[in-house]
């Protein structure tokens, strides 16, 4: 069996055009990409199990250091109710978060034999154009497609007629803690759950008959 064939077998593979699905949230000094902060970036891995659902995989999470020269608002630390430069946090520069961050998922595509990975998040091209800026500054090739996103927002507003994340998973029944909300690991947690419980409607063999009728 040839290699390419060993890729379209694999579920991850099939399951997304090819593409890895993975979760990520970021917290930011602010809303721009390209002047704003870099402060906590964390990824859920998605998988699939053997009866074609989809289940959160591995996670990987950073606090990061603001990058030099980095602008933060004071809007931006009253929301996250910490001080960025408090080596409490046990932040890290920004190359080596992005690097502890794309490393897993690099390692996830070649076992899979998918192309790359795909954004999944909440208003994910936020998230994506930070991820992408942190990686120019540091000429870092991202693993990520560079514009197609999975976003929470549209989903939640299909299925549960929500767009807040907080209401479209209660809604979704999952329970919620504002206590911890607005942690870039929490959210991401919270929003791996709420994709694979909206992508769980459709199965991968679900998926695999549809194609296979497509292709009839």
């Amino acid at each position: 069996m040839s290699k390419s064939n060993n890729r379209v077998k694999h579920p991850l593979a099939r399951r997304v055009r090819g593409f890895l699905p993975v979760v990520v949230d970021v917290e930011t000094g602010g809303f721009n990409c390209n002047t704003d902060a870099l402060l906590e970036i964390a990824a859920v891995i998605l998988d699939v199990d053997e009866h074609g659902l989809m289940r959160p995989g591995e996670t990987v999470h950073a606090h990061v250091h603001p990058f030099a020269g980095a602008n933060i608002e004071k809007a931006a630390k009253d929301f996250l109710g910490y001080d960025p430069f408090s080596q409490l946090r046990l932040a890290i520069d920004e190359k080596t978060a992005l690097e502890a961050i794309f490393a897993p998922i690099n390692k996830r595509i070649k076992e899979t034999g998918c192309t790359r990975a795909i954004l999944c998040g909440h208003n994910a091209f936020f998230d994506l154009s930070f991820v992408k800026a942190a990686a120019d500054r540091h000429k870092l090739k991202s693993p990520f497609h560079q514009f197609s996103t999975l976003d929470s927002v549209t989903l939640g507003a299909l299925v549960y007629g929500q767009t807040v994340l907080a209401k479209t998973a209660m809604f979704s029944g999952m329970p919620w803690d504002n206590d911890q909300a607005h942690s870039a690991l929490y959210d991401t947690q919270k929003t791996a759950d709420l994709f694979c419980s909206i992508f769980n409607r459709y199965p991968l063999p679900v998926i695999d008959a549809i194609n296979r009728h497509e292709k009839d």
